[in-house]
């Protein structure tokens, strides 16, 4: 009998505040400490897919290979395919998947992809050793996560403190790990890696329009969202509470001198040949 699949409540869901930043998304901006390590031929999975803007861009940079998209969710793969048809990719696909159980045989991909996925996972480890096993010997797992407690901004906001704190109790309920940036080399070496390059980036939103996306995301999603949903049902926070926080992201949006940065862990893991 196999085992049972590690699975943990995808804190976010897909609202529109959510994907508002899940489209934004590119390999330039999301995936840049990958993109030396590719090559035209090559096969990529990418886990956690979501829309699929960083898949179509992955398939782009691959003319001459081909891209899979996988997610848990199978109606954000419909916006996926979407997203390639619409920029005329013949070279990528997309399917349903389970990361903790990837129904592909063992070294078949040239390259494994996960961005912002192992901190909703209830097993990175696990999934991580999934990973491994379907990339080809000499073959590279790249993963990107945020670490929310390591996030940044100016000035300060007691609004934004609660926040963070609030996030990270609603992750946590729901069997994630909100600071996985950090934890991401530790979990690649429990998994089996022994070539593991470790890094960090950071987005930053600083100029009127970018904190005025960030922050309007961000109260959207705090009082709409999946999350919101989650911070209700799990007693974590009650709706004077929710409006209370997106009111301080919209008042931090509105600070001419508002900055707000994003840090993120980054690993490079390169299965032995």
């Amino acid at each position: 009998m196999p085992e049972p699949r590690e699975t943990a409540v995808y804190t976010h869901g897909h609202h529109e505040s959510v994907l508002r930043s899940h489209t934004w998304r590119t390999a330039a901006n999301s995936a840049a400490y990958l993109l030396p390590s590719l090559e035209p031929h090559m096969r990529i999975l990418d886990v956690g897919c979501g829309p699929g803007t960083i898949t179509a861009d992955l398939a782009e940079l691959v003319s001459g290979g081909q891209v899979t998209g996988v997610d848990r969710a199978p109606g954000i793969l419909d916006q996926a395919r979407a997203t390639a048809a619409g920029r005329g990719l013949a070279n990528v696909d997309f399917a349903v998947a389970d990361v903790h159980a990837l129904d592909y045989p063992d070294d078949t991909f040239c390259v494994v992809h996960a961005h912002q996925v192992l901190q909703h996972v209830g097993d990175p480890v696990r999934a991580l050793r999934e990973m491994k096993r379907v990339v080809r010997p000499g073959g590279l797992v790249a993963v990107r996560d945020a670490d929310y407690a390591a996030m940044a901004w100016f000035p300060a906001s007691e609004g934004l403190d609660h926040w963070l704190d609030l996030y990270r109790r609603v992750a946590r309920a729901n069997g994630g790990e909100p600071d996985a940036g950090r934890r991401l080399k530790a979990w690649a070496l429990r998994a089996g890696f022994t070539d593991v390059t470790a890094g960090s980036g950071t987005w930053t939103f600083a100029t009127r329009e970018e904190r005025a996306w960030w922050s309007g995301l961000w109260a959207d999603r705090t009082l709409a969202s999946t999350y919101a949903d989650r911070a209700r049902q799990g007693g974590h926070a009650g709706p004077e509470e929710l409006q209370a926080v997106a009111r301080a992201w919209r008042e931090w949006g509105q600070q001419e001198d508002g900055w707000f940065s994003v840090l993120h862990g980054e690993i490079l893991c390169r299965k032995e040949a």
